[in-house]
């Protein structure tokens, strides 16, 4: 097509009332949307993942219900009997817990096979925010204790767990086990980049066992020496458990939560650096 001709077709498409296309400037990858966007979609992209993987599967429904099952068959009526309290109110939020932190292994471990790969290496390469990928990750473990949660609840109350304050309680005990996740997940990530799979499994299994059985949910504070009781009350895990019994049952809320909050901004605060620095460094260098 000649000049000319080019020239009066742009001028009958100015008479027709045709405009311009506007030229879209590309979104920054740092932009704070595009972060919003990829963490979900690396969200999405680990769900699938464990979805597909039976053994992820056993970890997150199966094994937590299965203890569930039999604390209460094994010591239900023994810890109801010597406390006067209903067991269940203890156990259901104790398995909860320990379910959120058997489940971060797992994802620590998946971390481990995507350096190992070099899948993270090449998200790197790619014009993706560089906070995507750990942020998804963790949103991504706070919706598998959710899930997990549920499904715990639900064995529970054929067990003869209820709530006894309405919804806003049930609600706010059901977010504490996504709390105390994301600040456990952020631990378990920065050990990940740090240590090799065998020894993460035996320093985070060591931290799961101790916390397990020295906490309010397994056994009242009061049964354990009296040296101990201290440690016990404030460990974390217990400080969870009694902020849930006290949301589901009877007790104290306003003292454990504020403390499980300390906890979780503690491990957040201690831990962020070093899983941010090493997530860089396994993307950049495979190390």
């Amino acid at each position: 097509m000649s000049t000319a001709t080019t020239a009066q077709v742009a001028e009958q498409d100015s008479w027709a009332g045709h405009q311009p296309l506007p030229v879209v400037k590309p979104r920054s990858e740092r932009a704070l949307s595009i972060w919003a966007e990829q963490s979900a979609i690396q969200c999405k992209r680990m769900l699938i993942g464990w979805m597909r993987d039976p053994s992820t599967t056993i970890q997150t429904l199966i094994f937590p219900a299965a203890t569930l099952i039999m604390f209460r068959i094994v010591l239900g009526d023994s810890i109801t009997l010597a406390t006067g309290m209903p067991s269940i109110y203890g156990t259901v939020p104790m398995v909860m817990l320990v379910a959120a932190m058997s489940g971060s292994v797992v994802s620590a471990l998946g971390f481990k096979v995507e350096k190992a790969t070099g899948l993270l290496g090449r998200f790197h390469t790619m014009p993706i925010h560089r906070a995507a990928g750990l942020t998804g990750r963790l949103l991504a473990e706070a919706i598998r204790v959710l899930i997990t949660s549920l499904f715990v609840l639900a064995v529970g109350l054929v067990l003869g767990f209820r709530f006894w304050y309405g919804p806003a309680a049930s609600i706010a005990m059901l977010g504490i086990p996504i709390l105390f996740a994301i600040g456990f997940a952020v631990l378990v990530t920065a050990l990940a980049t740090l240590t090799e799979g065998v020894m993460l499994v035996a320093v985070v299994g060591i931290i799961n066992t101790l916390l397990m059985f020295f906490n309010s949910g397994f056994v009242p504070v009061f049964a354990y020496p009296t040296w101990l009781q201290k440690t016990v009350e404030n460990q974390p895990m217990s400080t969870a458990i009694d902020a849930m019994r006290g949301l589901s049952y009877d007790g104290p809320i306003a003292t454990p939560l504020w403390k499980t909050l300390a906890w979780t901004v503690g491990m957040i605060v201690v831990f962020a650096y070093p899983a941010i620095r090493g997530y860089r460094r396994a993307a950049e260098t495979g190390r």
